[in-house]
């Protein structure tokens, strides 16, 4: 006879309650082993710098917080989208944000999806931007627009982009 015979077994509700009970510190996978833990600590490095040149960058290209980012944002989906954009480009330059940019480039007006793709390319040449699908998908339904400047524009941007 082992010792397994030995043990109470536990029921169903008991073994229910163990697997639904938030676990302690100490039982969260941490990395193992020196190089695991080299390997963690660098990544985790890098992301909080991503993370600084994103949220602390300077004002040029807009924060969540300024009323002009807002104002786009709002506008997405209306008539006044274009006039937004205009704006913000008149008192804060360029967007530098895939939010803002793939708002530009759902603008009715061509000056402003321009400036939007132009925008798009600048940040990826500066690595700023990681382009969503969607934002890749934007950018190709506008390489294939009529108006040859835009869809210029659009190409030169999927060949920054890789797609």
């Amino acid at each position: 006879m082992s010792d397994e015979d030995d043990r109470p077994r536990r029921s169903w509700a008991e073994i229910d309650k163990l697997r639904d009970r938030p676990r302690s510190r100490s039982e969260e996978r941490r990395p193992r082993g020196k190089a695991a833990e080299a390997r963690a600590r660098s990544a985790t490095d890098q992301y909080l710098k991503k993370l600084d040149r994103t949220l602390f960058a300077g004002t040029q290209g807009g924060r969540p917080g300024d009323p002009h980012v807002r104002r786009v944002l709002d506008a997405l989906g209306s008539p006044g989208l274009d006039d937004a954009c205009r704006s913000y480009l008149n008192e804060v330059g360029s967007p530098r944000e895939a939010a803002l940019i793939s708002a530009f480039l759902d603008a009715r007006d061509r000056a402003v999806r321009i400036a939007g793709l132009r925008a798009l390319e600048e940040a990826l040449a500066a690595g700023s931007i990681e382009p969503s699908a969607g934002l890749r998908r934007q950018v190709r339904m506008l390489a294939e627009d009529l108006d040859d400047a835009l869809a210029e524009a659009a190409e030169d941007a999927l060949g920054r982009m890789g797609a």
